[in-house]
């Protein structure tokens, strides 16, 4: 499962970060930067901030130990 965390600044001086689950792999920078502004520009989600910092793709795998 890959996992897009989209860090931003907030008004006060924090940082925020947004998890979206099950993220395009082939998502490019140019795209993410675009929805993150809008974001920011819609409140959409985290009211309060005011500037993109980063964004990674973090990809998690999942060992079964026990199945049933």
């Amino acid at each position: 499962m890959k996992t897009l965390r989209l860090k931003f600044g907030t008004a006060d001086g924090k940082n925020r970060t947004l998890s979206l689950r099950y993220a395009r792999q082939d998502a490019t920078e140019e795209e993410v930067r675009t929805a993150m502004q809008a974001i920011i520009d819609n409140n959409i989600f985290i009211k309060g901030l005011v500037s993109i910092l980063g964004a990674e793709l973090v990809e998690t795998s999942v060992t079964t130990l026990i199945e049933e």
